[in-house]
């Protein structure tokens, strides 16, 4: 005898109270700042367990829209925040892992970004975003700078650089492509023959793209910081096509 299949309801609550968090945002009920109601409010209120109200808020805290402080107080809770900097940079880093995308799409992306933003901060870059890129690249010349001290301030220059171009979706998404690859990136300058002359070629780069910007010359400086970025990236894509004919 034949075995009879009939539908199955498939419960997944979690999503509902996503769903209905979602909807207050977007009707302006919610607004970064906000406090949630506690657990024991919030769960009842919704008609879901506090287990799954907890799935809920797990998943809102790992897109950077939610921040939770356990305890008592004022600062306990959960509110409303605005962070998708360092949330994309992680979905973006672990997708690139799992072969969603390849170092030729993330080097294609950076390119494509950051020609937009040098461009538009040649225009647009305020005496503030200028003076804060050349703190980061004073410190990016200091003497005896290790690889991985350097990687992290390379991100925050080219950041930097993006937020001037006045387009905060453009340097989210900068931050995060760049985020993305930060681990192969470290790994080639880790490699380099001769590390300070490496470390320096690149910050007269910097310079360059600075005083390009600083200067109004956005076509110039969307030029240099094409060829600045398919340098080190651009031999990550080589080497990776390399191994994939071997």
């Amino acid at each position: 005898m034949a075995a009879e299949w009939r539908p199955v309801r498939q419960s997944r609550t979690h999503e509902l109270v996503l769903e209905s968090i979602e909807a207050q945002v977007l009707a302006g009920e919610l607004k970064a700042g906000d406090r949630l109601p506690p657990e024991r409010e919030l769960a009842p209120a919704l008609g879901v367990s506090r287990s799954a109200l907890r799935e809920a808020l797990r998943v809102l805290e790992t897109i950077g829209v939610l921040v939770a402080h356990a305890g008592r107080g004022a600062d306990a809770g959960a509110r409303i925040v605005r962070h998708p900097d360092d949330a994309l940079g992680r979905l973006l880093r672990l997708h690139f892992a799992l072969g969603s995308y390849s170092l030729e799409n993330v080097l294609e992306a950076r390119v494509t970004l950051e020609r937009s933003s040098f461009e538009a901060a040649a225009r647009r870059a305020t005496d503030k975003d200028l003076a804060e890129a050349d703190e980061i690249l004073a410190r990016l010349r200091e003497p005896g700078l290790a690889a991985a001290e350097f990687n992290d301030l390379d991100t925050r220059f080219h950041v930097q650089m993006a937020r001037g171009s006045g387009n905060d979706l453009t340097s989210t998404l900068t931050a995060a492509v760049r985020e993305s690859v930060r681990p192969l990136i470290l790994r080639a300058l880790e490699a380099a023959d001769d590390w300070p002359a490496t470390a320096a070629a690149l910050n007269d780069d910097h310079a360059e793209l600075l005083r390009l910007v600083r200067a109004g010359e956005g076509t110039a400086a969307a030029d240099l910081v094409e060829r600045h970025i398919r340098g080190i990236h651009g031999t990550l894509v080589d080497e990776a096509a390399g191994d994939g004919a071997a």
